[in-house]
């Protein structure tokens, strides 16, 4: 996939998790947020070149973010991101926590595409 493909699919979850959240099934909605998340990371890594994006490495690529840009929401937005995975794999995650942290994970998904489009 190009940059401009997983910059596009991010933002084509993003989109199709807020509908699957006002459906009713978290499930779904949970696992198409934590894949935007997953996208635009990886949307940003191909445009700088930094090669494979594994689970690990992604995470470490938003580690690698946070200290370029000086921005720990780099890191902690993808960390927020996880917890959506793990609510699809597991079903760990409480309402509350949901309403709480999905629109962090927005403004996540958000800015990483603002640095795909600025370059």
């Amino acid at each position: 996939m190009t940059v401009q493909k997983h910059a596009r699919q991010a933002g084509d979850f993003l989109a199709a998790s807020d509908r699957e959240f006002a459906s009713g099934d978290h499930s779904q909605a949970a696992e198409k947020l934590y894949g935007a998340a997953s996208h635009a990371v990886i949307a940003v890594a191909r445009q700088r070149g930094w090669g494979r994006c594994t689970h690990r490495e992604t995470k470490n690529i938003t580690s690698r973010l946070a200290e370029e840009t000086r921005d720990p929401f780099m890191f902690s937005g993808f960390v927020v991101a996880e917890k959506f995975h793990k609510r699809f794999s597991h079903n760990e995650m409480e309402d509350y926590e949901r309403e709480a942290d999905r629109p962090f994970v927005h403004q996540f998904v958000n800015r990483l595409l603002e640095l795909v489009n600025a370059q």
